[in-house]
Formats: structure tokens, C-alpha cells, sequence
């Protein structure tokens, strides 16, 4: 069954404070709260941005496109909502970004081995490289909202309510959208392990 990231509310909301003050510290010049601000948040966009844009050899370039982006507009950061909720609308504009451009301009791919070169970089806590292929194709099953509320809360690990603030949606419509999107994808898992079930 699919469930939520194991990170207790507590614990995220102490982690969310901890960045969103590494931000405003870096935000003053302090290149050590800095470090700290992408070492906190990498992990986050990372998994945000490889499933939001369905590429996972991408992800590594615009999680650094995210991060370039903040450190652009750092100075304009003031702490109202946390940093991992800013920096994530920045990596969600990446990625809209990047998908208008390869809609414009298709890339080609310059690794003659991309599956292993894709493997040797997946980070740790990321499925493997089938998990992640199949997860992918069972997420584009469901609609942008879904899709998008479901990688939120059960992949990146926000709240709901912390989610239908980023999405600007009440939490009730958050919290439909995830239990439709995992309706959805418990009855796809279903129905893939019973065809795998029948061919063997």
C-alpha cells in the first residue's frame, strides 16, 4: 500500500524551521547557512522535480536550476511562508519551464548508456530505476491536480495543509485529491500484479 513518508509533523515542522532560518541567515551573506539551506531542502526538490517533470535524468539539472534560482531571489525571501514551501514554487516554475522548452525544442540524449549513467546517480531513498519508471507511468494515470497533491504530500511529505497553501486550494480539496490519486494507483498496482500474476 502507498503511504506517507515516515517524518512525524513535529519533526518536519522543527526541520522547516531550522532551513527557513538557514535561508534568512543566508539571505545576510552567511555562506555556512547557506550550505545548510541546501543540504536541508536538496533531498526535497530532488524527489519534487523528478516526478513533477516524468524525467529522472533531469532531475539533477533542475534541482540546480531550482537552487540558482533561490540564491537569485534570496534577498526577496522574508520568511512568511517556510523556505522547503518557497523553494519548491521555484522548483515547480523550473519544471514548467523546462517542459515548455522541450516542448519547443525536443533534447537528445548524449549518454550511449543513459539507464546505467541514470542508475549510478539515482541518490539514496529514491526507488530504483524500475520502481521509479513504473511509478512514473502509474502517476501520469492521473490528473495534474491529483498528481500533484499526491507527489506534495506522500512524496515531498508536506502537510495537507501546508500542500493546499502551496497549490492555493482549501485542505479539503487537497486531501480529496490524494484519496482519489491513491484510489487510482492501489487499483492500478492491483490490476498490474494480477496481469503479471496471469502471464507467469
Amino acid at each position: 500500500m502507498i503511504s506517507a513518508l515516515p517524518a512525524s509533523r513535529a519533526g518536519r515542522a522543527s526541520a522547516d524551521a531550522s532551513a527557513t532560518a538557514w535561508a534568512l541567515a543566508a539571505r545576510g551573506g552567511d555562506p555556512d547557512a547557506a550550505d545548510h539551506f541546501v543540504r536541508a531542502l536538496h533531498g526535497d526538490v530532488l524527489r519534487y522535480v523528478t516526478y513533477l517533470s516524468g524525467d529522472p535524468q533531469a532531475a539533477h539539472d533542475l534541482t540546480q536550476d531550482t537552487f540558482a534560482r533561490a540564491f537569485g531571489s534570496l534577498g526577496c525571501f522574508e520568511g512568511r511562508a517556510s523556505a522547503r514551501t518557497w523553494l519548491l514554487a521555484i522548483a515547480r516554475r523550473a519544471v514548467a519551464d523546462s517542459l515548455r522548452r522541450a516542448a519547443v525544442r525536443p533534447r537528445i540524449a548524449d549518454a550511449v548508456d543513459w539507464r546505467t549513467a541514470q542508475e549510478r546517480s539515482q541518490p539514496p531513498g529514491l526507488p530504483g530505476f524500475d520502481d521509479g519508471v513504473a511509478l512514473l507511468d502509474l502517476l501520469e494515470n492521473l490528473s495534474d491536480e491529483r498528481r500533484e497533491a499526491f507527489l506534495l504530500t506522500q512524496v515531498v511529505g508536506l502537510s495537507y495543509e501546508e500542500a493546499a497553501g502551496f497549490v492555493g486550494c482549501p485542505v479539503g480539496t487537497v486531501r480529496s485529491r490524494v484519496s482519489r490519486a491513491r484510489r487510482t494507483l492501489e487499483r492500478l498496482l492491483r490490476e498490474a500484479e494480477a496481469a503479471s500474476a496471469v502471464a507467469a
